[in-house]
């Protein structure tokens, strides 16, 4: 179906944009009004999907944060439009807005809604909270960029960056994915995060969302398992690094481990997450590889490896000695 988006000021949004939400959350839902229309109005973009005929059909505001994220809220779709498609391209539509302004993308979900924004690329990052009522998860999309290039009409991805249903490989050919895609998997994690590299590069693993993702596994699942294992701690220990920090906060939490060269080491690096993700560089000092995010067969292999590498490595002293 043919729909087009029309972008507003909350001061200048016509009446059809209120009467929408009115219509879907408070006499729909039974939202409160007092919670319905709030501050942050003031603050985003509105946007309006109308027919060709202009009938409005659809409805949702955009609002960005001071920490390159924006966030995506109040969907609605009036029910005699429902069923048709238009909600996921309004949604796709705020996402490409904001995909180049942002590096993550959050939103609300109400419970039932949860595998329709999986469609789209985000993953449930909150335990069930209520809002007005309605039970909600927190979402959050941390490659929007990547996401929005898979929403033609012949893309294969039902659910894109997903852990656990994502079976399409994702190439690496440069730099620019690597970081969202690290992200994105290590987003996810709820039990294993395993890291073999030569070095821990500080431009690709000493960044701040990163080091925020690590410490929200480590914090919050008891029993991660958060292993490090590098074959060179020199440049670690000549300058600070964000992973090493944390490390030495939450020494039950994470460990890292140094390669013993006597045996036949992995010659190439990877990522592993829970049973399922996995990112592969073909070599060292390349950036160039693939990500999979439901792959428990290359998974299982994989850490078949890291296990007998690590049964053998040693712990680096002079990391831990090193003062906070």
């Amino acid at each position: 179906m043919t729909v087009r988006f029309r972008k507003y000021s909350w001061q200048l949004a016509p009446q059809d944009l209120g009467n929408i939400r009115q219509t879907v959350f408070i006499d729909e839902q039974g939202v409160p009004p007092e919670l319905e229309w709030d501050d942050t109005d003031e603050i985003a973009d509105h946007f309006l999907a109308v027919l060709p005929d202009n009938t409005p059909v659809a409805t949702a505001r955009l609002f960005y944060t001071l920490d390159d994220s924006a966030h995506i809220g109040r969907m609605a779709v009036l029910p005699e439009h429902r069923g048709r498609g238009l909600g996921e391209k309004l949604l796709r539509h705020l996402m490409a807005e904001a995909a180049d302004q942002v590096k993550d993308l959050h939103l609300s979900a109400q419970e039932h809604a949860v595998p329709f924004y999986q469609r789209s690329g985000f993953h449930v990052c909150t335990e069930p909270y209520d809002d007005a009522g309605i039970p909600h998860y927190g979402m959050r999309c941390l490659a929007p960029t990547l996401a929005t290039r898979h929403f033609g009409e012949d893309s294969q991805r039902q659910q894109p960056l997903i852990l656990g249903s994502d079976d399409k490989s994702w190439l690496i050919d440069g730099d620019h994915p690597l970081p969202e895609l690290i992200d994105s998997l290590v987003g996810q994690a709820r039990q294993r995060l395993w890291l073999y590299d030569r070095v821990l590069d500080h431009e690709l693993f000493d960044r701040q969302r990163l080091r925020d993702l690590v410490s929200w596994l480590a914090r919050h699942h008891r029993n991660s398992e958060i292993r490090l294992l590098v074959h060179d701690d020199a440049l670690l220990v000549k300058r600070r690094h964000r992973l090493v920090e944390l490390m030495r906060r939450l020494p039950s939490a994470i460990d890292l481990r140094l390669v013993n060269d006597a045996y036949p080491p992995v010659e190439h690096p990877f990522l592993l997450v829970d049973r399922e993700g996995a990112l592969v560089r073909h070599r060292f000092d390349r950036p160039e590889g693939f990500a999979n995010f439901a792959d428990s067969g290359r998974v299982k292999l994989l850490a078949e490896a890291f296990q007998r590498m690590w049964d053998t490595a040693r712990p680096s002293l002079e990391l831990r000695e090193l003062p906070l």
